[in-house]
């Protein structure tokens, strides 16, 4: 394989922080955590599902609940004043990461889905008619393609679909036949999970602001992988999630620009989101509290800066291209078989995942036969069942990078597709 390239980052620094990475596999699953007869090493690949939680994350998590573990902004005791301190600095350090102008742009979901669905509730059913429509792409998330397109059944706004071309780029000439003075909102995926297409979302917002319209930005791939300035795109709106970025599950962001949170109705009512309440009538609170109604989450939110300091003290950059350079090699060594398909453009010019089939395999069974060597990949749509569509697939099997990965279980992924090609020829 010649000289390779040194990684951008520590890896085996790196993998420490992980204790789930020593794990073994390929036992009967009786417990959680404690497989029978469990001997194969875990090749982690399903990066683009979940990332894993290293200990300095799990330990701000503990540290919560063993230390402060209270409610927030509702009591005068000292636990709740450091709960809500340390909730409230959560949401600062968010705004630092993506480059967004204060807390109170940034609002505390559960996942990237439910952003998306506050934005199309708080916003698209008071804002969009039948005279309106918004745009999507053909590689949209379901979260993202499903949300508008049910609220475009209840709104009458048209529903329309930038089309995806065959490298799996977005047809940006498409994009501006579509896009018109009519066009209320935009909503485009940073990273297709699928394609591993990094789309030109700057570019696209100039496009949608040009003719007056909005434009939110699916950030739930980018930017756990990349550095990321919300200003800088000029997104409105930009969504992400904990779980996929070294954080907890249980927490997604919302950022929206200031202006047009406070414009909006809230999505969620109850406590927390209040400031005054009558039995004619209610106020709200200041942004962001006015959108997290109830009990938010506290223990998440603080895990999040924890995740958020982790990744920043590795760099994004070196993240990004440690990510790169994994993504080239793999689409550099599945290409060697004429009978692996892989979907996306080139190696040199995706993100770091890499979706692919085996000629006369299904998606599934090679999933179970990457699974006897330990290696854990998705098979599926990966909730792009309409953009599998278009490629002429029911699923694919997709392998993701993330900073603890290394070339060599990029042969390990390797040797077991072999084994699958072998066993299936």
């Amino acid at each position: 394989m010649g000289i390779q390239e040194p990684y951008p980052l520590d890896v085996e620094a790196v993998r420490a922080d992980f204790p789930i990475l020593e794990r073994k596999v390929g036992g009967d699953v009786t417990v959680p955590g404690e497989g029978e007869g469990d001997t194969t090493p875990l090749v982690y690949l399903d990066n683009a599902a979940t990332s894993h939680t290293p200990e300095q994350v799990v330990g701000a998590i503990a540290d919560y609940y063993r230390s402060y573990n209270s409610n927030v902004h509702r009591g005068i005791h000292q636990l709740s004043q450091e709960a809500s301190t340390a909730y409230e600095h959560a949401h600062d350090r968010v705004a630092e990461f993506v480059g967004a102008e204060g807390r109170e742009e940034v609002v505390f979901t559960k996942n990237t889905t439910e952003a998306e669905n506050l934005v199309a509730y708080a916003w698209g059913l008071n804002e969009l008619g039948p005279e309106d429509n918004v745009v999507l792409t053909e590689m949209e998330h379901h979260a993202s393609l499903v949300t508008w397109q049910q609220i475009g059944k209840k709104t009458g706004a048209d529903v329309r679909f930038v089309r995806v071309d065959d490298d799996g780029r977005l047809d940006m000439d498409h994009a501006r036949e579509l896009v018109d003075d009519d066009t209320a909102m935009a909503n485009v995926v940073h990273v297709s999970n699928t394609l591993g297409t990094v789309n030109p979302v700057a570019e696209f917002a100039d496009l949608v602001h040009d003719h007056d319209g909005l434009i939110f930005v699916d950030g739930a791939q980018s930017v756990p992988h990349m550095p990321v300035d919300v200003q800088a795109i000029d997104a409105d709106f930009f969504a992400f999630s904990g779980h996929k970025m070294c954080g907890p599950t249980g927490i997604g962001v919302l950022y929206g620009k200031q202006h047009l949170l406070e414009e909006m109705q809230p999505y969620l009512y109850g406590g927390e989101m209040i400031r005054k309440v009558t039995f004619e009538d209610s106020e709200w609170e200041d942004l962001p509290w006015k959108f997290e109604a109830g009990t938010p989450v506290i223990a998440q939110g603080i895990a999040l800066h924890a995740a958020i300091d982790y990744l920043e003290d590795l760099g994004m950059e070196n993240v990004h291209a440690h990510e790169q350079l994994l993504a080239e090699y793999a689409y550099d060594e599945l290409t060697a078989y004429d009978d692996v398909d892989i979907y996306g453009p080139p190696g040199d010019d995706r993100a770091g995942l890499v979706a692919f089939n085996v000629d006369g395999v299904h998606a599934h069974d090679l999933s179970s036969i990457l699974n006897d060597h330990g290696v854990a990949v998705r098979a599926g749509d990966h909730c792009t069942q309409p953009l599998h569509d278009k490629l002429g697939v029911p699923a694919s099997a997709r392998a993701s990078f993330y900073i603890y990965n290394t070339r060599e279980e990029i042969d390990e992924l390797v040797e077991a597709v072999d084994d699958a090609r072998q066993l299936f020829a």
